[in-house]
């Protein structure tokens, strides 16, 4: 089936299918620590460590964790920035057979408790300054534990006064709790070493959870070779050489930060150079001392990056790889990007990938010497992508668009005791494979590109007219004095739905009526008249999700209360609106927490 598709032909420099090794996780890292000993495994903040010591640390964590109890099977919440301890736990969990559930850090209480209980966790690791966002809600979960780590206990003595003279002042101290125990304590303690596991690579290894923009999060459940197969599909994009290193900005709690820029460069003997917290700032200063051969990140980073006037600074020439994934990438502000850093010897292309959660991240990229622009790329090896009619099986005609399904070894096992999602999402063909309909319009051209459209449910029915916000979005995007855009559609009394679209401005002084009119005749330019928005409303940033995508369904949501009451200021052809704003260097959820 494989052989056949019209994209091989451009797998000219990657294999067409890899011969994937039958190892867990913490296996395939161990490996790769053994072979890579004496080389730097991890940058965080200025202090180092090998391989060997980091294993070292690995190991002794899983003794640790065993000799407190933790077994095969348990469930244990990581909810940590890009800091050791969260590789070191990671691993660790995993060499007992345990399964870890990743969340975000900044995670309000409320959603701690959520996340808790829907993964059944026995155990929970956090930082001390999130203390409170459990303990305020443990008695309602089944956690047993509570793991407390500190900034302070991986940074070198300079920056460890630092952060207790500055942030870290304004922690508070963690008070008595028989279920706190503290993992810089578990770590210097020694423990007996653990016996062998049986624990296979089919078996269930991780939780993440699905995006959120819409709708309650589902955990989705992957096994260690869903997790080690991404990292060899990667691997031979590159590959990761003696010296490559990567700049981890995306958080270790999603698929693409921990399979991608932590997993993949371990396993491969790359460096990982952690960045607990995201302003473009850092990263540029990051870019020009540590010279990373690999950077990646969504949209929203790399618009906030070309965007920051100290880039002209900044030589890239020393990065070989820039990878985009996560949400649609505007054109443009691909070449925005590419125009800022394409300077001073950099020859730099943003390549642009496509993947959900449910198949770890990735499951496309852009081939490295042949672009086409509006796509996503074509699979990577052993993944198998095909478009089908819209509620059917039926594969679509070549230029169609259809639903995009996805199968292969990086496919989820199924969604956390949800069978009925499951059964939604993973559909058994005629063809005896299992497919993922990601619910994901879209097409595939005669060389086997495919072509990201909308997701399905985002489509907006004007008149009986299909209108992809994405392509709204895109026109936005490219009038220079706008900062990032979405369109949702709103009720209307005859189309059954028309467009409104939400804008957040680079400069805030040029906010006016006569722009709305520009940007409203900007699209009626570029696309047919169903799709041009017939309201624009400005607004001082536009709600993002943890990983930086424009929040759409928060928009909505919003929108129907403002018109339930009619309480809404909006630019509708000439019509006043409210005054607002835009920081884009400040818009994008990768920060970590400045209370930290």
């Amino acid at each position: 089936m494989y052989e056949k598709k019209p994209w091989v032909k451009y797998h000219d420099y990657v294999p067409k299918s890899i011969n994937y090794p039958d190892k867990t996780i913490y296996e395939a890292f161990h490996d790769s620590a053994i072979k890579n000993s004496n080389k730097i495994a991890y940058d965080f903040l200025d202090k180092t460590s090998t391989f060997s010591e980091l294993l070292s640390n690995i190991d002794k964590c899983a003794n640790a964790f065993y000799a407190l109890g933790m077994r095969k099977g348990d469930r244990v919440t990581i909810s940590l920035p890009n800091c050791p301890q969260a590789l070191i736990c990671f691993y660790a969990i995993n060499k007992i057979g345990a399964i870890s559930s990743m969340i975000h850090p900044l995670s309000p209480s409320k959603e701690v408790e959520f996340y808790l209980n829907l993964s059944k966790s026995k155990y929970a690791i956090t930082l001390d300054a999130f203390y409170k966002n459990f303990s305020e809600i443990i008695e309602s979960t089944s956690v047993e534990k509570i793991i407390l780590t500190k900034m302070t206990d991986y940074l070198s003595l300079p920056k460890k006064i630092g952060f207790k003279l500055t942030l870290g002042r304004k922690i508070k101290k963690v008070p008595l709790d028989h279920r706190v125990v503290w993992l810089n304590n578990l770590l210097n303690e020694d423990y007996p070493d653990i016996k062998k596991i049986d624990y296979t690579s089919e078996e269930f290894a991780l939780i993440l959870y699905s995006g959120g923009t819409t709708g309650v999060p589902k955990g989705i459940r992957l096994s260690n070779m869903n997790i080690n197969c991404l990292a060899f599909q990667a691997l031979v994009q590159g590959p990761v050489g003696d010296d490559d290193s990567v700049l981890t900005i995306l958080p270790i709690f999603h698929g693409f930060g921990l399979g991608v820029c932590v997993h993949t460069f371990l396993v491969g003997g790359g460096k990982c150079i952690l960045v607990p917290k995201f302003t473009p700032e850092t990263v540029l200063d990051l870019i020009k001392r540590k010279k990373p051969k690999y950077i990646a990140g969504v949209p929203t980073l790399y618009a906030a990056l070309s965007r920051n006037p100290k880039i002209s600074k900044v030589s890239f020439a020393c990065v070989k790889g820039a990878f985009c994934g996560g949400d649609h990438l505007p054109h443009e502000i691909k070449i925005e990007f590419e125009n800022a850093v394409n300077t001073n010897g950099a020859n730099l292309t943003l390549r642009e990938g496509y993947g959900l959660t449910e198949s770890v991240s990735a499951v496309t990229i852009m081939p490295k010497r042949n672009y086409k622009e509006g796509s996503i790329g074509i699979p990577l090896s052993d993944m198998i992508l095909k478009v089908v009619k819209f509620d059917t099986f039926e594969e679509a005609p070549v230029g169609s668009e259809g639903e995009i399904c996805i199968t292969g070894p990086t496919v989820m096992m199924d969604y956390l005791d949800n069978p009925e999602e499951t059964e939604k999402t993973i559909k058994l063909h005629t063809d005896g494979h299992r497919w993922l309909h990601t619910g994901d319009a879209g097409y595939m051209d005669s060389e086997g590109f495919f072509y990201f459209k909308q997701r399905i449910k985002r489509i907006i029915i004007s008149s009986g007219v299909n209108v992809y916000p994405s392509q709204i979005e895109d026109i936005l995007d490219s009038h220079p004095a706008v900062a990032l855009s979405c369109a949702i559609g709103v009720p209307h009394p005859h189309k059954m739905k028309s467009v409104k679209a939400f804008v957040a401005l680079k400069d805030p002084s040029n906010e006016s009526e006569e722009l709305a009119k520009e940007l409203i005749g900007l699209c009626r330019e570029n696309l047919i008249k169903w799709s041009c928005p017939e309201e624009i409303e400005f607004r001082k940033e536009l709600p993002l999700t943890l990983i930086g995508k424009v929040a759409y369904g928060v928009l909505e949501k919003e929108e129907l209360e403002k018109r339930n009451h009619d309480e809404s200021k909006i630019i509708s052809h000439g019509e006043d609106f409210a005054e607002s704003t835009i920081d884009i260097s400040c818009s994008s959820s990768l920060s970590y927490p400045d209370k930290q």
